[in-house]
């Protein structure tokens, strides 16, 4: 592999060390060294003692989302402790997502949703879970709350690693103006504002975006991202109704092998296959309630969505057809819709207090169709399948949480999910139903506070599902013979121990360790461009977040995480897990109100990764940092500097190691890295105007 040798990742023993100074400086507050004073953590987090049920659960507020910078939108996800955002191809498909050990690939494993919509998409034409956060306008986000681990009864499908709901604003403190320009014609407008309607508010948002990035074959994205949003009452009663409408297309540079770098072949910034790309939509429209008494609290989310797929994509060039190429087309259109209800009561038993709560959540999925073909350049050449998909689920949940004793309380759930499968196929003898269904209890004991530190027990049983079509397929495309069906429902096993801690004024500092046992692993199969189902896995783990705010404009905060992966079930091929992240660091430090002056540095860190079972190919481990400068010009207007990769790490976002055939090449390919390096250091200027 041909990463540049003058660049050597920090080590776990120089990544503890600057977290022990960190923590060190930390714990030094109020003495004669330190002089800053520490204020309330709660304006950046809302993560308190007592308002979490695990030590892995959290929430980040809309103050600290404004202050850091993102490189693209799906990376607002990386404000969950331990969670790495990357990309292998044009920023208009969904990022590689990785956390636990886990390469997530484009979702499965992660559930996320906006406004209680599920972004990840069942039976996908690219992937299981598939999660594209570009419809997002990250400014119209109020708060994230993330969980890890199957440890909640409402949290069902893809949610085993961990899910995070961001919620959207119902009202924006003033209007807001912003153009932002960069290198390789970056180009970013948005326009947002609300105001009073009738007896609530309307919100709108409008953003155009354009970007070529620092690809030799440019990017040439184009994305609208719009939404209007009318609300009425307040925390406790109220509703609000949300359309959004998104588009997008873009040229793509995928991964690329790296015998074609070192042989001078391409650039680090170049392609094999110029003609990938893709188009993307979504449009959806949603519906919340939320009532709140005395004696318990109701909510309802409905929602319904379509949204279309076509992507081009090219991972093995001339190996499968020396002739016309590997180019494949995956398209879709979708038509979505689900319903979410559930009811709470609080009450005594027997002088204790204790909340009940019932819930159900509904979705159907219909996919007419969703198909796979062979393309040169884009243009059809015939048609690898093509399937009807109608897809339809329940999930019923119980929960109760009881305060046995001041400093004890318990939470104990229970989750049944059943899933029915309807799949035309234009492969002979893969039509069919098939039907699944599962329950998953859960457990979370929370001891405390004392010396203003909490602990928490949580055990529980998780699921994902699987793609429709492998429920009823018996055989392969192409000709490849007769395959079984697939596990429709895949089991996981989950169990945690933590703490949370405020002991020291103004930290906030959370400790867990881990462990998450899978049925049935995700492996990436290179030459055809997914994922297929492989052994069950095992993966524990440590994770340690710190947020410290020293005073009123300076907010520390320190995340690590440490994880062993390997396959449970043994096979000469090797036990270790394909893309499974031993090493995750994040470090950074965001300045506000330092008069005119705001800033932030964050510097992130992902270990290498195993490419091959018996961990005879590694990856290289990945180090950049991103700043941000901001003034404030006047009491309307600031200017904001973002660099990212802003020590010029010439690192990759993500390596796979599979068989490829450049022309010339023998007909049985070669095997090698394959790479999508991180983007070169970049400045972006944002004029912003409150109105």
């Amino acid at each position: 592999m041909s990463f540049p040798p003058e660049y050597v990742a920090p080590s776990w023993g120089r990544i503890w060390t600057i977290g022990l100074t960190l923590a060190s400086a930390m714990s030094a507050y109020g003495s004669e060294a330190l002089t800053l004073s520490p204020v309330s953590v709660t304006s950046h987090y809302d993560n308190a003692i007592g308002t979490s049920d695990a030590a892995s659960e959290g929430s980040v507020t809309s103050t600290l989302i404004a202050n850091r910078p993102t490189l693209r939108t799906g990376e607002i996800l990386e404000f969950v402790p331990g969670m790495i955002v990357s990309q292998h191809s044009g920023d208009g498909k969904a990022n590689q997502y990785y956390l636990r050990g886990f390469n997530l690939d484009h979702g499965t494993d992660f559930a996320t949703y906006v406004d209680e919509m599920p972004v990840n998409m069942r039976s996908h034409a690219h992937g299981q879970g598939y999660t594209d956060l570009n419809f997002l306008i990250p400014e119209l986000v109020q708060s994230i709350h993330y969980r890890k681990g199957p440890y909640y009864a409402e949290e069902g499908d893809f949610s085993s690693a961990g899910s995070a709901h961001l919620q959207l604003a119902n009202t924006l403190p003033q209007g807001v103006a912003s153009m932002s320009t960069g290198e390789n014609t970056y180009r970013r407008y948005l326009l947002a504002n609300s105001m009073a309607a009738g007896n609530g508010q309307l919100l709108y948002g409008l953003e155009i975006n354009r970007n070529d990035g620092p690809w030799d074959s440019p990017e040439n994205l184009r994305k609208v991202n719009g939404v209007l949003r009318y609300s009425e009452g307040d925390a406790a009663n109220g509703f609000n109704v949300t359309a959004m409408a998104y588009h997008n297309h873009w040229n793509a540079t995928d991964q690329i092998p790296a015998r074609a770098v070192s042989s001078g072949l391409i650039s680090r910034y170049g392609a094999i296959d110029t003609t990938d790309g893709g188009e993307s939509s979504r449009y959806s429209l949603s519906y919340g309630l939320h009532r709140r008494n005395q004696q318990g609290a109701f909510e309802m989310n409905a929602y319904i969505v379509q949204s279309k797929l076509d992507l081009y994509s090219n991972f093995s060039y001339f190996l499968n057809d020396p002739v016309n190429g590997d180019q494949f087309n995956q398209r879709e259109q979708r038509r979505m819709a689900g319903l979410n209800v559930s009811q709470s009561w609080f009450s005594t038993w027997a002088g204790r207090d204790v909340q009940n709560k019932l819930g159900m959540q509904t979705r159907y999925d219909r996919l007419s169709p969703v198909g796979l073909y062979n393309t040169v350049a884009r243009q059809r050449l015939a048609t690898i399948r093509e399937d009807q998909v109608k897809e339809a689920s329940i999930g019923l949940f119980a929960e109760n949480t009881t305060q046995w004793l001041p400093k004890f309380r318990s939470v104990a759930g229970v989750r049944y999910d059943s899933y029915a499968f309807d799949v035309e196929s234009s492969i002979q003898g893969n039509s069919g139903t098939a039907h699944d269904a599962v329950v998953s209890p859960k457990l979370s004991l929370i001891f405390g506070p004392w010396a203003n530190t909490e602990y928490f027990v949580n055990i529980g049983k998780g699921f994902h599902s699987n793609d429709a079509r492998g429920t009823t397929q018996t055989q392969l495309p192409n000709g490849g013979g007769a395959t079984s069906a697939v596990t429709p429902l895949v089991n996981t096993r989950g169990m945690e121990l933590g703490l949370r801690t405020e002991v020291i004024r103004g930290l906030q500092s959370s400790l867990a360790v881990w462990r998450l046992d899978n049925a049935s692993e995700l492996v990436f199969v290179g030459d055809a461009g997914e994922t297929e189902a492989s052994r069950a896995s095992k993966r524990v783990g440590v994770e340690w977040n710190n947020h410290y705010i020293a005073n009123d404009w300076l907010l520390l905060d320190m995340d690590l995480a440490a994880t062993h992966a390997r396959f449970t079930e043994h096979d000469a091929a090797g036990d270790y897990i394909p893309g499974a992240i031993n090493q995750v660091a994040s470090l950074g430090a965001t300045v506000t109100r330092l008069g005119n002056w705001s800033g932030a540095i964050q510097l992130r860190h992902f270990g290498p990764r195993p490419l091959l079972e018996d961990n005879s190919v590694r990856s290289d481990a990945t180090t950049i940092a991103y700043l941000r400068v901001g003034y404030k010009v006047d009491a309307k207007t600031r200017l904001t500097l973002d660099i990212f990769n802003l020590f010029n790490r010439k690192n990759s976002d993500i390596d796979y190691y599979y068989a490829s055939r450049l022309q010339g090449e023998a007909l049985s390919g070669v095997d090698d890295v394959h790479f999508h390096p991180v983007e070169p250091r970049t400045a972006r200027l944002t004029l912003t105007y409150n109105f």
